[in-house]
């Protein structure tokens, strides 16, 4: 079966063996490894969304409606053989599941990562993204508590730049490219211990908010 994105419609066995060794592989890293899900996402180049909407709303940064997802779980050659049909596709991970996600600017998330590593804060994963954001891993449930958290540590009126990614949101999974802006890139890897138990936001919550007031 064949895929288009991006107007060119490919599914050369070239492309197929590309795809099971290098993106097929980091799919089954975060199905079978990481326990996250994969959805196939658009590409965007030159301000153009492989989606074919001349006037998509988030070129190069949202689901292909038509192709499935991955599940968690599935194994390499499953997962592999499952992403060589949507080749040229993003990978993106859906939020609200395994994880919830704080999204901060970049330096300011930098900081605050330096600040909790110090403490020796349990930590999740961490993406930096090409417009400039740091995405920190947190538990399920973070961005519907995160307006009672913010109250109940005084930071709720701080105009923090500042927010919290939940059910229905989708990130886009290093090394994909977002919005043909260039590759989003891990600031902290993920790794066994807290691939699939994040930490809750709470814990995180106040270095974050003071770092980013301080911004």
């Amino acid at each position: 079966m064949g895929f288009t994105i991006g107007g060119i419609r490919e599914m050369r066995s070239g492309a197929r063996r590309r795809h099971r060794g290098t993106e097929g592989t980091a799919v089954a890293e975060y199905t079978g490894l990481w326990g996250w899900a994969v959805v196939p996402g658009a590409r965007a180049e030159a301000g153009a969304c492989s989606c074919g909407d001349p006037v998509c709303p988030s070129p190069g940064a949202h689901p292909l409606g038509f192709a499935g997802e991955v599940p968690a779980g599935t194994g390499l050659d499953r997962a592999a053989d499952a992403w060589a049909q949507t080749p040229g596709a993003a990978m993106l991970l859906p939020v609200g599941r395994s994880f919830d996600v704080l999204d901060v600017a970049e330096q300011a998330g930098r900081r605050a990562l330096v600040r909790m590593e110090r403490m020796g804060l349990p930590l999740g994963p961490v993406t930096v993204t090409p417009t400039g954001r740091a995405q920190f891993f947190v538990a399920p449930g973070a961005a519907a508590e995160l307006p009672e958290l913010l109250y109940r540590m005084g930071w709720d009126d701080a105009g923090l730049d500042l927010r919290a990614l939940g059910p229905g949101a989708h990130i886009t999974a290093p090394p994909s490219d977002l919005g043909g802006l260039g590759p989003v890139r891990w600031l902290r890897p993920p790794v066994l211990d807290t691939a699939a138990t994040p930490p809750q936001a709470r814990l995180l919550l106040g270095t974050l908010a003071y770092v980013c007031h301080r911004s």
